[in-house]
């Protein structure tokens, strides 16, 4: 049996892939977009009408002007919370619209 010398990880190729595509933004972006819904839970996420992450600021779209103030109390606690669900400093402050 002939043994291949150009073998690789796939986690290697794909990290790799991601870099020369420039594909991190976009893959961050989605993961703070499933982190929301897991850190705030299931009835703020009904009233969330769009997520949008631009420059490590998450831009959130919500359809009640009450509980958009009631978050705006705690966004430094959920930008931490939704960071510690990212695994890394995705980003640093929350607008809410």
């Amino acid at each position: 049996m002939v043994q291949r010398e150009n073998t690789y990880d796939l986690k290697d190729l794909l990290q790799k892939l991601i870099k020369a595509y420039r594909w991190g933004g976009k893959m961050d972006e989605m993961k703070v977009r499933d982190s929301w819904g897991i850190v705030v839970g299931q009835m703020i996420e009904r009233h969330t009408e769009s997520v949008v992450l631009r420059n490590k600021i998450l831009y959130v779209k919500l359809d009640s002007p009450a509980l958009r103030n009631e978050l705006m109390m705690a966004r430094s606690k959920i930008a931490k919370s939704i960071n510690k669900e990212v695994g890394k400093n995705a980003l640093d402050d929350i607008v809410f619209r």
